[in-house]
């Protein structure tokens, strides 16, 4: 190269003519030097792509290694033992119905109760007997009871086949039922608008005050009615009534009724949302979603995407992680991410997906240890309510989106996703959703197993009327005190519920009085079994298209070809 250069910064003109032999040398030489720097050149273009692929190779086992490092970290359950929690935890729905009980219910110590809700003069609602109390409780809340529903129709949906084999289906079903026949009762489900709709049965107050088992209450339980200002609740209404619509598709004329109220609710919650969009926001997605997967209507696909990209409170962006009652929008991520997943509609709705699928990513990377997104007890419990009251219910919903979310990758023959540059195998998400579920069933520094008639130890006291007063004693509101302030163990076992749940440092206390340690919740047992079938059973009996089965080819059918032209 030295040569070279001082070959061009030579002044030719000042040498004399050269003879021809000593041009052809020229010429020759020439040539050489051009062979030299070529294969020079092909030697270091060919060592640069050796180096590169070793970089590549480098980086890929760094990120596999970086995968690997969970494996056998976690030490599995037998699949045996989520079935068991299961039959276990579906109990507890049947402890918690309000009305005339049906003869199926099997539970000893419950009667009807609360028969005469709605029937008090003026009332508008007069058949509000069913449904479910909330805890603890004689409360009916709309919002947290359509919540738990919506859970349950969509464990039902993905694993149909794992009910049918635990031989808890027609259970399941009938619990589904039991919530979304006492919703129709809750608005006007035959109308085409509706302009009010119960909020709630039974006030906060009296139902604190009053310690009395549900079959003795005796005085007038009036019915909360909301109207322009609950956009949220109707949107959640909605997602229950949609989802419970797919999962009782074979029955056309109950399906179709379910669809017509989501339909009608959705269409007040909209009406509602320009005075109530930051609160109401991620309900109207989680709403619009399912009315999607029930309908097949792609308005309401177009709906959703509208309200994500248009989204005016932020939280698209934001990247919150908590699953809850109150808060919808990793369901609407994962249930979007599903349909990109399968179906791949491509555009107009590739834009918002791809947005949804790059943060429901991010949401399963902060359920990871190794990250710093939530806090963790010394014993393994994500802390997705920052150290507030009742932990469990939030870490099993968690779990049963984890779980999900792996499902779905294996089912897409997609091998894991990213964290930043790291790479993570599906496992690593199953993983995770065992550890939480694990440390609920008694895998805890206390323990105890937190779903009471699981496991040989479990909480004894549990802050629930009904369980804590015997059957046939009768009590006033005042009189029934005695009983929650008693230190002896529940006369009557509520199989299958789980408690709220331990402090921020794994302590416990079975006191009955301390509603944040041992009162059970609708809403957290419905994320406890969600997230149990998907733990249960086989890995892969996850069942891909039975959610789309409303939705119509994405591609139009090509259009016939044009008639022969005859002059």
């Amino acid at each position: 190269m030295i040569r070279e250069l001082e070959m061009q910064e030579m002044d030719w003109t000042a040498l004399a003519n050269p003879s021809e032999e000593m041009q052809r040398s020229w010429l020759l030489q020439s040539t050489t030097l051009k062979m030299k720097t070529y294969v020079q050149k092909k030697k270091t273009y060919a060592w640069t792509l050796a180096f590169i692929g070793v970089l590549v190779v480098i980086a890929f086992t760094m990120m596999t290694i970086r995968a690997l490092t969970h494996l056998d970290h976690y030490q599995q359950q037998p699949p045996e033992t989520y079935s068991i929690a299961l039959h276990t935890g579906l109990k507890f729905f049947n402890s918690q119905r309000s009305g005339r009980l049906p003869e199926e219910n099997n539970v000893t110590w419950r009667g009807d109760s609360c028969i005469q809700d709605g029937k008090y003069p003026g009332s508008s609602y007069p058949h509000l007997s069913g449904g479910y109390y909330d805890g603890g409780n004689a409360i009916k809340s709309n919002f947290k009871m359509s919540f738990a529903m919506t859970m349950l129709s969509w464990s039902v949906i993905e694993y149909h086949s794992k009910y049918q084999q635990l031989g808890e289906l027609i259970h399941v079903e009938g619990i589904i039922k039991w919530g979304t026949d006492y919703f129709l009762n809750t608005f006007d489900s035959s109308a085409d608008t509706i302009h009010d709709m119960v909020f709630q049965v039974g006030h906060e107050g009296t139902e604190r005050y009053c310690w009395i088992r549900p079959e003795d209450i005796d005085y007038q339980r009036h019915a909360d009615i909301c109207f322009s200002e609950c956009p949220d609740l109707a949107a959640e209404m909605a997602a229950a009534l949609a989802s419970a619509s797919i999962v009782f598709s074979k029955n056309v004329a109950y399906s179709q009724k379910l669809i017509h109220g989501a339909k009608i609710l959705y269409k007040y919650a909209e009406s509602s949302m320009n005075t109530h969009t930051s609160s109401s926001w991620d309900e109207l997605l989680w709403g619009g979603v399912w009315l999607y997967y029930a309908t097949g209507d792609v308005s309401f696909l177009d709906r959703v995407t509208t309200l994500a990209l248009a989204d005016p409170s932020g939280v698209f962006s934001r990247d919150s992680g908590v699953f809850s009652w109150n808060t919808k929008l990793a369901g609407a991520q994962l249930l979007l991410t599903r349909l990109r997943l399968f179906l791949s509609p491509g555009y107009p709705s590739e834009e918002v997906l791809r947005k949804f699928y790059n943060q429901i990513g991010n949401v399963m990377c902060s359920y990871l240890p190794s990250f710093n997104k939530f806090n963790r007890t010394k014993g393994g419990l994500i802390q997705l309510n920052h150290g507030d009251p009742q932990p469990l219910q939030y870490a099993a919903n968690a779990a049963f989106l984890a779980a999900l979310y792996s499902d779905y990758l294996d089912a897409s023959d997609t091998p894991g996703w990213s964290c930043g540059p790291n790479f993570y195998l599906t496992y690593v998400l199953r993983d995770f959703s065992r550890s939480q579920i694990d440390y609920i069933l008694g895998k805890n520094p206390q323990n105890m197993s937190y779903v009471v008639g699981f496991g040989e130890r479990y909480p004894k006291r549990v802050h629930h009327r009904g369980a804590s007063i015997p059957k046939n004693r009768k009590e006033s509101c005042k009189g029934g005190w005695k009983w929650r302030e008693s230190s002896k163990e529940n006369p009557n076992v509520i199989e299958g519920a789980m408690v709220a749940g331990p402090d921020g440092y794994d302590g416990f206390h079975v006191v009955r009085t301390n509603s944040n340690y041992t009162e059970p919740t609708l809403t957290g047992n419905a994320g406890l079994i969600a997230a149990l079938v998907v733990l249960s059973g086989q890995k892969d009996n996850l069942d891909k298209n039975g959610i789309f089965s409303a939705i119509p080819p994405l591609f139009p059918v090509a259009p016939p070809p044009p008639a022969p032209w005859t002059p």
